[in-house]
C-alpha cells in the first residue's frame, strides 16, 4: 500500500524589507534661501524712500482735488478729505473747454509721436542697413544733438516758425520737434542685433528696403517700438514750453496750456480747481504707462550692444 505524501510547496524567495534610511534625499527643486546682504537691504531702503518721495506729490494732488477750500488751508495739514467732493472737477468743466483741449492734445500727441516713430525707424534703418559714405559721422551728429539742451534751440525755432506764418497752427507745434535723436539712437542700437541673414534672404527673394523694414525688421522690434512710443507720447502730451510760445488762441491750446488759461481766469487762489485740472491732464499719461510698462524695460535694454 503506497503512502501518499503531500506535494512540496515551493516558497518564493522573499527579500527582507529595506531598512529605513536616516538620510532623506533633498528635492531637486529645493534651493537654499539666499540671505540678504547689507548692500541689498540698503538698496531696498533707498528704493522705498525714492518711491515715497515720488508718490507723495501725486497722492497730495489727487486728495487736494477732492477737498473744499477750508480743508486745503486748514492748519494743521489735513491729508485726506472728510468727504469726496467733485465740485472742483465740475468747476474745471465750466471754466475750460475740456473737449476742445482734449482733442487738440490727442491730435498733436498722435501725430507727433507717430511721425517721430516713423522718422526714427527709417533713419535708424538707413544708418544700419544702407551703405553710404560718412555713416559713422552722421550717427555721431545724431548723438551730438542729444547733448544740446532744448532751450538753446527755442529762439531759432520760434524765429523760423514765425517767418513761415505758422503761429497758432498745428504744424508750428509739431514740425520743430519731429526729429527724435533718442528714438533714432535706440532703434539703431536694436537693429544691430537683428540677424542680417534674414534680410539677405529677403533681398534674394526680391524684397526691397521698404518691404524688408515693414515685414521683417519691425515685427522683430516691438519692445523697442513700444519703449520709444511711450517716451514720445509722454513728451508730446506733457509739452508745455514750446506750445506756450507759439499758441495764444484758446481754440488751439492743449490740456497743459489749459492750466495756464485756468490760472488766468481764477488766479492763484483756487488750488482745488487747479489740482483737479492737473489730475485730468495726468491720468491719460498714467493709463498709457500702465498699458506699455511691460515692454518699456525690454525695449530700453534691447539695444544694449556696442557698435
Amino acid at each position: 500500500m503506497a503512502i501518499l505524501t503531500p506535494p512540496q510547496q515551493s516558497a518564493a524567495p522573499t527579500t527582507p524589507p529595506a531598512a529605513p534610511s536616516n538620510h532623506t534625499p533633498m528635492r531637486a527643486s529645493s534651493r537654499p534661501h539666499k540671505r540678504l546682504s547689507g548692500l541689498d537691504i540698503a538698496g531696498w531702503i533707498t528704493l522705498i524712500i525714492v518711491t515715497v518721495i515720488m508718490a507723495v506729490p501725486l497722492v497730495w494732488m489727487a486728495a487736494a482735488s477732492l477737498k473744499s477750500p477750508s480743508e486745503l488751508y486748514s492748519v494743521p495739514l489735513q491729508w485726506l478729505p472728510e468727504t469726496l467732493n467733485a465740485d472742483n472737477y465740475a468747476t474745471v468743466g465750466d471754466r475750460l473747454p475740456l473737449g476742445r483741449l482734449f482733442l487738440n492734445s490727442l491730435l498733436i500727441t498722435a501725430l507727433g509721436a507717430g511721425l517721430k516713430l516713423l522718422l526714427g525707424l527709417t533713419c535708424a534703418y538707413a544708418l544700419v542697413f544702407l551703405p553710404f559714405p560718412f555713416k559713422k559721422a552722421m550717427f555721431a551728429l545724431v548723438l551730438f544733438t542729444l547733448l544740446v539742451p532744448q532751450q538753446i534751440t527755442i529762439i531759432p525755432n520760434y524765429t523760423l516758425v514765425a517767418s513761415l506764418g505758422w503761429l497758432n497752427t498745428y504744424q508750428g507745434i509739431l514740425v520743430p520737434g519731429l526729429a527724435s535723436a533718442f528714438g533714432t539712437f535706440l532703434f539703431r542700437q536694436h537693429f544691430l542685433t537683428v540677424p542680417i541673414s534674414i534680410l539677405e534672404a529677403a533681398q534674394l527673394d526680391g524684397a526691397g528696403h521698404w518691404r524688408r523694414l515693414w515685414q521683417f525688421v519691425i515685427p522683430m522690434s516691438w519692445p523697442t517700438i513700444s519703449a520709444v512710443a511711450l517716451v514720445s507720447i509722454v513728451a508730446e502730451w506733457n509739452d508745455y514750453l514750446w506750445p506756450f510760445l507759439v499758441i495764444d488762441d484758446a481754440d488751439m491750446m492743449t490740456l497743459p496750456l489749459g492750466l495756464t488759461l485756468l490760472q488766468d481766469i481764477d488766479g492763484m487762489t483756487n488750488w482745488g480747481v487747479l489740482m483737479a485740472a492737473t489730475v485730468l491732464v495726468t491720468v491719460p499719461v498714467l493709463l498709457m504707462f500702465l498699458v506699455l510698462q511691460r515692454r518699456l524695460v525690454a525695449g530700453l535694454t534691447a539695444g544694449a550692444v556696442t557698435g
